[in-house]
């Protein structure tokens, strides 16, 4: 307790006790009347109880059961995790990703990669090979990096996107589309399998995930596999 609110509390406890002391205190009290509305008449007509709670006009009735999200809900994406969520074949295209990081064989995952009727996006400027490129920019010289990241990708949660757009698109790690500042702690360890504290400090910075992500459209085409804003 602080020191004034101690002295708040002595001097209200002094002031009523000298009310109380002083002869021929006597304390007023003032009556209000209330008026009462008169009862209903007896023969009055009931109202219907549909009425009582009708809604009001341009209102629509609230569905039996039915709860408003909360704004953390409504805004906060959802993070799936089984695979059995996905069509069958973004499930193969999955399946065939991860297969081929782990395998340690880049020409594993070229072969994946030429599955598609088109390369997949592994870069925003022009480029020759796919695959060729990944090696050259994995840490190693091999691709070995590029496909253990790969890996991890496809370990982490993921996101269904723009459903019943053009884009629509499952979408590896869910950090990509997801609201950085929002993660909570089991999250942010799941976040740091993929990224490290200074890549993550840059892009709570940046306002998005600009590492690694592979999307999928719901026909099982493999869309990019690409880093970058």
């Amino acid at each position: 307790m602080s020191r004034i609110y101690q002295a708040a509390v002595i001097a209200a406890g002094l002031l009523a006790g000298t009310a109380l002391a002083a002869p021929g205190f006597a304390k007023t009290v003032q009556v209000e009347t209330i008026p009462v509305a008169p009862s209903e008449p007896e023969n009055a007509p009931a109202i219907p109880a549909e009425d009582l709670a009708a809604p009001e006009a341009g209102e629509p009735a609230a569905a039996e059961g039915s709860k408003a999200p909360t704004p953390a809900s409504a805004e906060l994406p959802q993070v799936l995790y089984s695979t059995s969520y996905l069509p069958k074949p973004v499930q193969r295209m999955q399946a065939q990703l991860k297969e081929a990081a782990l395998s340690g064989n880049m020409e594993r995952l070229r072969m994946v990669f030429e599955s598609n009727e088109l390369p997949p996006t592994v870069s925003f400027g022009q480029i020759d090979d796919p695959i060729d490129f990944l090696k050259e920019i994995s840490g190693d010289g091999e691709g070995f990096e590029i496909l253990a990241i790969l890996a991890d990708i496809m370990d982490a949660g993921f996101l269904h996107v723009d459903a019943g757009t053009p884009q629509e698109m499952y979408l590896w790690p869910y950090f990509a589309r997801y609201p950085l500042h929002d993660l909570t702690p089991d999250q942010k360890v799941e976040l740091f399998r993929i990224v490290t504290a200074g890549d993550f400090a840059e892009m709570q910075d940046f306002g998005a995930w600009t590492f690694y992500r592979v999307g999928i459209g719901p026909d099982g085409t493999l869309h990019y596999f690409v880093a970058g804003d």
